[in-house]
């Protein structure tokens, strides 16, 4: 009995030497829609957060996995005679999955990153509008279908930088992420257009 006690205890110990948990969250340096023609603006919300866990391997080795979530809307006018206003919002759930390199120390650890992400849209709310000008004052607005996007979610290839920095009960670890996405996958009829590249600076706290 005692030894398999020892045993549960060593493995207790391990397993909490090499999984972490905490929470990540981070500035976007790049919009999340990019203006493709026409009177447009788009509106990204300067954070991104989430949970991330990582699991540390032997020889400075990890994997970690994130779920970062932002939110962004848009506003897009197009037309000379026939003005089509296209107005939306939605949520966006990005999924990071990178194997970590960290150099050797004790207290401050430098690390490179690598891997792939998965990124979805929740929520998406969008109407769009046609306001009809004759040679008469009288304007006429008419309600169209919205346009659709081409896919609700895409995936691309992440690389990145940072320190951890370990400060005993907990890791503090910032780091600059670059992500391109394979697909532009949000295309609003040519109004406004999902960036492919994606750069932000994140800040991880583990326990």
């Amino acid at each position: 009995m005692k030894p398999l006690l020892l045993l549960l205890l060593i493995g207790g110990s391990a397993l909490a030497q090499t999984f972490s948990a905490g929470i990540k969250g981070g500035l976007p340096l790049t919009d999340f829609l990019s203006e493709a023609q026409g009177n447009s603006t788009t509106k990204t919300n300067h954070y991104l957060v989430g949970p991330e866990v990582e699991l540390r391997l032997p020889l400075g080795f990890s994997i970690e996995f994130d779920a970062l979530y932002r939110h962004f809307s848009y506003t897009g006018i197009s037309g000379v005679e026939n003005l089509i206003t296209s107005t939306g919002s939605s949520g966006n759930w990005e999924f990071p999955l990178v194997a970590k390199y960290r150099l050797s120390g004790k207290t401050v650890r430098p690390y490179v990153e690598g891997g792939v992400a998965w990124d979805t849209l929740a929520g998406l709310k969008n109407t769009v509008s046609e306001a009809v000008c004759p040679t008469s004052e009288s304007v006429c607005n008419v309600l169209i279908s919205p346009p659709a996007a081409n896919s609700k979610t895409t995936m691309g290839a992440v690389l990145g930088g940072g320190i951890d920095i370990n400060l005993k009960l907990i890791h503090v670890a910032p780091e600059i992420r670059f992500t391109r996405w394979a697909s532009d996958y949000f295309n609003l009829t040519g109004v406004l257009n999902s960036n492919k590249n994606q750069a932000e600076v994140l800040v991880g706290v583990t326990f």
